[in-house]
């Protein structure tokens, strides 16, 4: 019979490991930890300024009479906390002015800053601060010239910078959220007041005072912000900055389009003073379904054999103005403002006249944009 080993079975355990070639017996290396990821860099956001009620300052403290333009973009956003958390925020002042005194030397002037600052590799986004009066038309003109995929977002205010409970500097903090987010890039020029984000084609201002004053009557807002959270329901069908087919290069001037309101009684006067100051085109703002007096028709007919353009809009605020419903457009020669209210069907038919007068032509831009 073989020999038992003498050896322990402890003993035998320790040699077995100690011979095996495991690393076990070896010390090895801990691994580093890996350094924490770097946080996203903020997006490079200008703030363009040209004055408005969100610049606006009382000279009675606690009165409601106030003086828009006042405060610099420096001040406004001074005024407004938090921003350097958003974005890195550079600034200029285009102009100092309350929104009814926009002028095209401005939104010339606007536009074209706009586009130098767009192409450079070194902007993220715009934000313009603007008064709230034409601030839909401005919106509507940057989103038909500019040829950029990134954000621009008109913001404003309905209380001036020094109002108690002032709404401009967290309309504006929510604004440069706007612009510093990537998902706003491709949505075309947008609104944002009082918590919501609004399509530049869209939105119109529906209250004279009320700080929930700007609407998408006819397609709803694109999304909500709030306190720079941003969250989007809609998406924009329509032509707008890189499918639009308009720009400023070559242009010095756009041609005078003025409107024409419709009302009881009214006559074909301002309609002829109209055409004797040069109008190249004219907006009915109808009652109704773009309709006025057979007076106010029979001039816009008349515009209409000399070459001037005339679109039909309405000015009840809401609604679509269809072509030959209440007026017979093809034997009249008049072209049909769709959605676009009076303001917007200007600034439209205004750009449009720099490419074409053909009526048939004219008309497919407003089924376009």
């Amino acid at each position: 019979m073989p020999k038992r080993s003498m050896i322990p079975l402890a003993l035998a355990v320790l040699i077995a490991i100690a011979t095996a070639p495991c690393a076990l017996a070896v010390p090895q290396a801990i691994a580093p930890t890996a350094a924490p990821a770097a946080a996203p860099a903020l997006a490079r956001i200008v703030i363009l300024a040209t004055g408005g009620t969100i610049a606006g300052a009382q000279p009675k403290e606690g009165g409601p009479a106030y003086k828009s333009g006042t405060l610099s973009v420096e001040a406004l956003v001074k005024a407004t906390p938090g921003l350097d958390a958003l974005a890195v925020i550079t600034s200029e002042q285009i102009a100092s002015i309350a929104s009814q005194d926009m002028s095209d030397f401005v939104w010339f002037k606007l536009a074209r800053r706009a586009k130098q600052l767009l192409a450079s590799p070194n902007v993220d986004g715009i934000v313009v601060t603007h008064g709230t009066d034409t601030l839909e038309e401005t919106a509507y003109f940057l989103d038909l010239v500019l040829k950029s995929e990134k954000p621009v977002v008109l913001v404003g205010a309905m209380r001036p910078a020094t109002s108690l409970s002032a709404d401009g500097p967290l309309n504006l903090y929510n604004a440069v959220a706007v612009a510093a987010d990537v998902t706003a890039r491709g949505r075309g020029v947008l609104v944002v007041l009082n918590d919501e984000v609004h399509a530049a084609r869209d939105v119109q201002k529906t209250n004279s005072t009320s700080l929930q004053t700007f609407v998408s009557v006819n397609r709803g807002k694109l999304g909500e912000v709030y306190y720079g959270k941003v969250r989007y329901f809609n998406v924009r069908t329509d032509r707008h900055t890189t499918t639009s087919e308009f720009s400023l290069d070559g242009l010095e001037a756009l041609p005078r389009v003025d409107i024409v309101y419709a009302h009881e009684g009214v006559d074909g006067t301002m309609v002829r003073t109209a055409v004797a100051a040069g109008a190249k085109g004219i907006v009915l703002a109808g009652v109704g379904d773009g309709n006025a007096t057979k007076d106010v028709i029979d001039a816009l007919a008349e515009a209409a054999r000399k070459g001037i353009v005339v679109v039909r809009s309405t000015r009840v605020g809401s609604g679509i103005v269809r072509r030959n419903i209440e007026l017979d457009d093809d034997a009249l020669g008049f072209v049909a403002a769709l959605e676009l209210n009076p303001q917007k069907a200007r600034v439209l038919l205004r750009m449009a006249l720099t490419k074409t007068g053909d009526i048939r032509e004219i008309q497919r831009i407003f089924e376009q944009y």
